[in-house]
């Protein structure tokens, strides 16, 4: 799950396929000065995804 602070409501949610308007509104808050805590990556430029068969 990936919730940015401020304003503390998650942006993405376990399972659901992140786009990139979600993308650019993580980024550029990241960059604004937001904090996106459960990234494995806090800055955002990577990005970890998990792929099943």
């Amino acid at each position: 799950m990936l919730t940015p602070y401020p304003p503390g409501i998650p942006a993405v949610l376990p399972g659901e396929r992140i786009n990139a308007p979600v993308m650019e509104y993580l980024r550029s808050g990241v960059a604004a000065g937001m904090v996106v805590p459960d990234a494995a990556d806090s800055t955002l430029d990577s990005v970890r995804v998990f792929v099943e068969d």
